[in-house]
């Protein structure tokens, strides 16, 4: 994995493989950002004029490598765009993405340094974790790969705030590796990983950083009565989990529940998906890696915050034994649910583990899944959902993830969808209801099995989860390990009791 640093160093005097720099829109052409200056010297003032005859403009995602002049140590100089210029201030993800840019494009280097403008730890952090995700690169299954991620990224500052530099960079480092974790989970292939396995890397990783994991089985799963995840893992080889991931703080003052879809594999059951829309169903389990990879960010983090994730791992197969439509489970907490189509199923693992995490009485509960294609329809493939119980928890769960540089949008819950979805004439429920705002209607699903008095949120993550496309900024194709750091933010904000 790619290591992090920060040094005080000039930018002409480091030695590295590339010296990455930032290049913007101006009014009047392009502008070289703040802590290239050593670099325009040695060019004698006509790097921005160099570079406009090669092609660049500043804009976002851009790219130029030029050959270092003499009075510099590294021997490649590589330009990336930050977007428009704004008095000369970048925000934080336009730093994060030049970052990414950079590392994704020195892919096969040992050492690059990032000679980007920063005037604060803020902006140390957004170029380290940028550089960091961008980096990532998954090569479990392939016996060669073309150019193996950079080994080293040296965040460059000055001496004032060094201190707090240095915070920046290892804060990024523990969120940033922990969303490379849960990028890797969720590209894993299903043969690889299943709800045993998956539970086995949560049990790893508590032993790792002094959590404590609690796995239910599929016996414990059935004598605790969980009929909505053993309906859905019931017609697979593999049998269900229930995990519980917890973190404590002796000064906590607030308690979150972070749970979580697992399902690590959905053919859709019996109601099989059509062709074309099975390829990329490893990701289903996107939320569980999410919320799992939050609370050992917490924990790495030290919040002062108690936090529990929960894992709700099963994989939705047809057999002779699988949940039919038409069938009733009895959830836990004692509401049947009557089966109407079993590709909706991540509602009925999540209603298992809302239920179960309601029962510990934690102060919020925000669940996460990969949940409809509804969502996507609605607001893409790089914007979430967010629904909850109460409108100020959804406004900050929204402008947490604004502030972190995830694209979500607030979305209602309708109280007039909610009745086809009562109108079951054996069940309290059934598991469908109006097919116009189906994102909608899950989340009113997952209402019912929220516990009075507890404040509850959903974020639909089917758009974001998985970039089927090519990578851009500092996301790769594939698992984008997606509300991670909103999760995070939300409980660092807990923490600080905001």
């Amino acid at each position: 994995m790619t290591a992090l640093s920060v040094s005080t160093s000039s930018a002409a005097s480091l030695r590295a493989d590339a010296l990455v720099i930032g290049v913007a829109k101006g009014p009047k052409g392009l502008v070289v950002a703040a802590g290239a200056e050593a670099v325009v010297e040695a060019f004698e003032g006509k790097l921005a004029e160099v570079l406009t005859t090669l092609g660049a403009t500043g804009a976002e995602g851009e790219a130029v490598k030029l050959p270092a002049p003499a009075g510099l140590k590294a021997p490649l100089v590589l330009a990336v765009g930050l977007g428009e210029a704004v008095d000369g201030a970048y925000d934080a993800e336009a730093l994060r993405k030049a970052a990414g840019v950079a590392a994704r494009t020195l892919a096969g280097s040992k050492k690059a340094a990032l000679a980007l403008p920063v005037v604060s730890a803020e902006d140390v952090e957004a170029v380290a974790l940028g550089g960091l995700l961008g980096s990532y690169s998954f090569g479990t299954y392939k016996g060669e790969v073309a150019k193996a991620p950079v080994v080293e990224l040296v965040v460059l500052t000055d001496r004032k705030g060094s201190k707090d530099a240095k915070a920046a960079v290892e804060r990024a480092a523990a969120i940033g590796e922990e969303m490379n974790r849960a990028r890797d989970l969720i590209n894993t292939a299903p043969n690889d990983l299943n709800p045993k396995s998956f539970a086995a890397i949560a049990q790893a990783a508590g032993k790792e950083h002094g959590l404590k994991v609690e796995v239910l089985d599929e016996k414990a799963l059935a004598k605790g009565g969980f009929g909505g995840i053993l309906g859905v893992g019931v017609g697979s080889a593999n049998p269900p989990r229930l995990v519980k991931v917890a973190y404590t703080h002796p000064k906590a003052k607030a308690t979150l529940a972070f749970v979580g879809k697992g399902i690590t594999y959905d053919s859709g059951g019996i109601s099989l998906k059509p062709a074309g829309h099975n390829e990329t169903m490893k990701c289903d389990m996107s939320g569980a890696a999410a919320v799992f990879a939050a609370v050992v960010a917490a924990k790495r983090l030290g919040l002062q915050v108690n936090v529990t994730a929960w894992l709700a791992l099963a994989e939705n197969m047809p057999s002779g034994s699988a949940t039919r439509p038409g069938d009733v489970l009895r959830m836990y907490g004692g509401k049947t649910v009557e089966v109407l189509n079993t590709d909706a199923e991540g509602r009925l693992v999540l209603a298992d583990a809302i239920v179960r995490a309601g029962e510990e009485q934690p102060d919020v509960i925000v669940d996460v899944a990969t949940l409809t294609g509804a969502m996507v329809l609605a607001l893409g493939n790089r914007t979430f959902g967010v629904m909850a119980n109460d409108d100020a928890l959804r406004t900050k769960l929204h402008e947490t993830a604004s502030a972190v540089g995830e694209a979500s949008w607030p979305m209602p819950l309708p109280a007039d969808l909610r009745k086809g979805m009562v109108e079951s004439t054996v069940a309290d429920l059934a598991n469908m209801g109006e097919r116009m705002g189906g994102g909608l209607v899950a989340g009113l699903f997952l209402q019912e099995f929220v516990a009075e008095g507890i404040d509850w949120a959903h974020l639909d993550i089917a758009g974001p989860a998985f970039n089927e496309g090519g990578p851009s900024g500092y996301t790769p194709k594939g698992g984008t390990a997606s509300a991670v750091r909103t999760l995070v933010r939300f409980a660092e904000d807990t923490a600080a009791g905001k």
